[in-house]
């Protein structure tokens, strides 16, 4: 599956659950996937987290990008991310942390309805999964 079959705006909430702290973090807003040429989409994300006593608007910009081997996740600076690989795990190292990730869709072959990240970090200063999951396309 490319992300050209993930084009529009998504309801995007997230759950960030810290293992280290035990504490958990909600995001509730949107994600955009757009084709801005041939061979790249830009992927969009706004909205709030959430969390005792607390709120801030979040929001970040990657691109997806079409290369000589498939698709690859990069980050808005052109800094690469990880391959896009639905239904594959994908790593992604960041020191001194390392971050594990799945993309997964519902209705792949059809329309789809749903899609979901997930994403896992170890390591000396990090210990979360952080799930997000992609509904009601417009």
């Amino acid at each position: 599956m490319t992300p050209t079959e993930l084009l529009g705006t998504w309801t995007l909430t997230r759950v960030v659950d810290d293992h280290r702290t035990g504490e958990r973090r909600d995001v509730v807003g949107t994600a955009e996937l757009v084709e801005v040429d041939a061979g790249r989409v830009r992927w969009t994300e706004s909205g709030t987290m959430s969390w005792p006593g607390h709120a801030v608007p979040v929001s970040r910009t990657l691109d997806v990008v079409r290369e000589d081997d498939g698709w690859f996740v990069r980050f808005e600076d052109g800094r690469p991310f990880h391959p896009w690989a639905v239904g594959h795990r994908v790593e992604h190292p960041c020191p001194p942390d390392h971050y594990r990730g799945l993309v997964e869709v519902e209705g792949e072959g059809e329309p789809v309805t749903s899609w979901t990240v997930t994403w896992d970090a170890a390591g000396p200063e990090k210990d979360y999964r952080m799930v997000t999951v992609h509904t009601d396309r417009r």
